[in-house]
């Protein structure tokens, strides 16, 4: 043990497409939007977070807003860099402090990653300053969060639904025996939405409006025990260029949000199909767990349940299984073998 080794800080990063979270002392500490404000003419960052976000989609030419990170991958370096740098400065019990030690970072990432990709990840946050970086996928976190045990010899099968990528794992023995990762997940959903309110309602809404959809009326299935509320959305009409607005149900977004979800369902049938028979065996015997924003949309379990006849369980709280299993592995750093270095 180093001389400021005791000084040094550990901090959990679930780095997301959509959000970023952080773990600091066993707390969430820092829960923001990914994504970023840039000056276009100086390339100056001017905001973070929910303040950036408050900006997207509302800017004039001189302001550009970013996400960092698309497809759960690293897109734009500098961009991801000072976020990171930015949102560790806002870690309340880091707050102007000087961090000798520097910082102990474990940062979860997605299971079908490239070396490359990797590679950008680890020197983001060695240039935010980290001494020591560990890697760990997000299957593996997820599964950590709920409270699986990761290491005993039984199979367990976990689908991460994120904002870029939809990870699903069968996971033993502490390691990752079969995987499948999509680009199909909570952005594609919104993206479908907006395309739906384009084509069938002459509505052109933004981002931001489509996101809101999804979580107000947004589901799976055409029949829900608790049906949401009709919702009222706003945006401009393509036809006369005025703004107007339209009265959406629950029926509507299933329908608009099908093809996207079939996707998701023939990428948990592949990844049973590769499963060895004995693991089989024990996800017929467990089911399978759902974690991550995207499981929240309404009546998803029941339809993977129904397409797969096995019991599909959501995590509790599962916006922050993820985040949550990132920071038990930080606690565990050298008792988990399957951590990356």
């Amino acid at each position: 043990m180093g001389l400021f080794d005791f000084m040094a800080q550990e901090i959990a990063i679930d780095l997301g497409t959509a959000n970023t979270l952080i773990i600091h002392n066993d707390k969430v500490v820092v829960d923001e939007p990914s994504i970023v404000a840039i000056h276009r003419n100086t390339n100056k960052v001017i905001a973070v977070g929910k303040k950036a976000q408050q900006m997207h989609g509302k800017t004039h030419e001189d302001i550009k807003t970013i996400r960092p990170l698309k497809d759960g991958v690293i897109a734009d370096f500098n961009a991801s860099e000072y976020m990171i740098r930015e949102m560790i400065k806002n870690i309340p019990s880091l707050k102007g402090r000087w961090l000798s030690g520097g910082l102990r970072m474990v940062i979860c990432i997605p299971s079908g990653i490239t070396e490359v990709e990797k590679r950008a990840v680890r020197d983001s946050a060695e240039h935010a300053g980290a001494k020591e970086v560990y890697l760990i996928h997000e299957p593996m976190a997820a599964a950590i969060g709920i409270g699986i045990d990761v290491e005993e010899p039984k199979g367990n099968m976990i689908i991460d639904i994120g904002g870029g990528t939809t990870e699903i794992a069968v996971l033993a023995l502490g390691g990752i025996v079969c995987d499948k990762s999509i680009k199909v997940a909570g952005d594609v959903f919104t993206m479908d939405i907006s395309y739906y309110m384009r084509t069938q309602h002459n509505l052109y809404v933004g981002e931001r409006t489509a996101e809101r959809i999804k979580i107000e009326v947004g589901a799976a299935i055409d029949e829900l025990d608790e049906t949401p509320e009709p919702y009222a959305v706003q945006g401009r009409d393509l036809l006369t260029g005025k703004p107007k607005e339209v009265v959406v149900t629950y029926k509507e977004i299933s329908k608009a949000l099908d093809k996207s979800i079939l996707r998701v369902e023939d990428a948990v049938m592949e990844a049973l199909s590769m499963t060895p028979p004995e693991l089989a065996a024990d996800i017929y015997n467990t089911g399978i767990y759902l974690a991550g924003g995207g499981s929240m949309l309404r009546g998803l379990d029941k339809r993977l349940s129904r397409k797969t006849e096995l019991p599909v369980y959501i995590a509790e709280d599962p916006l922050r299984a993820v985040v949550r299993g990132t920071g038990i592995a930080l606690k565990n750093v050298h008792k988990f073998s399957f951590l990356m270095r």
